[in-house]
C-alpha cells in the first residue's frame, strides 16, 4: 500500500510525496503524483517536462538502487519553479551511460540534464536523493506583438 502525503514548504504551497515500491509500475504513479501537484498549483506548462524527469529518476531507482522502496516528492520552490525528487536506500552514485543509437535505454540522466534547469544528488547516511528543478517558461506578453 502506498501513502500519499502533503507538507508545507517555504513557498506556502504544500509539497506532495509518496512512498512507492521499486517496481516498473511505480514510474506511472510518480508521473500521476507530479501531474496532480502541478495541476493543483496551476503550473500546467511544467507538467510534460516534469513527468518525463520524474519518470526517468524513478526508473533509475527501480533499475539500479536495489532498494525495495523509493520516495517520490514534488515541491513548489518558487512561483514558477518545481523540484521533483526520488530518494532510495542506495548510496551508489547515478551515472550517465553512453548508450548507442540502437539501445532502448541508458539515456535517463541525459534527458534529466537536458530538460531540468539543474539537478543533483544529495547523499544521506541512509541512501541518496536525486532531485531536479524545472522552471516554467515566461508567459507570453499580453496584447500580442510589439510592432
Amino acid at each position: 500500500m502506498t501513502m500519499a502525503a502533503t507538507k508545507p514548504n517555504a513557498t506556502g504551497a504544500p509539497g506532495y510525496s509518496e512512498t512507492l515500491p521499486c517496481v516498473k509500475e511505480s514510474a506511472g504513479i510518480a508521473r500521476r503524483l507530479v501531474r496532480a501537484a502541478l495541476e493543483t498549483w496551476k503550473l500546467e506548462a511544467l507538467i510534460e517536462v516534469s513527468e518525463l524527469v520524474v519518470s526517468e529518476l524513478a526508473s533509475n531507482s527501480i533499475m539500479h538502487s536495489g532498494s525495495p522502496h523509493m520516495r517520490v516528492a514534488v515541491d513548489r520552490t518558487g512561483d514558477d519553479r518545481v523540484r521533483v525528487a526520488v530518494s532510495d536506500k542506495s548510496r551508489q552514485a547515478p551515472a550517465t551511460s553512453h548508450a548507442s543509437d540502437e539501445d532502448e535505454s541508458g539515456r535517463g540522466l541525459l534527458l534529466v540534464e537536458a530538460f531540468a534547469e539543474r539537478w543533483d544528488t544529495d547523499y544521506r547516511l541512509w541512501g541518496k536523493v536525486i532531485w531536479a528543478e524545472m522552471v516554467a517558461p515566461p508567459a507570453p506578453c499580453a496584447g500580442g506583438s510589439n510592432e
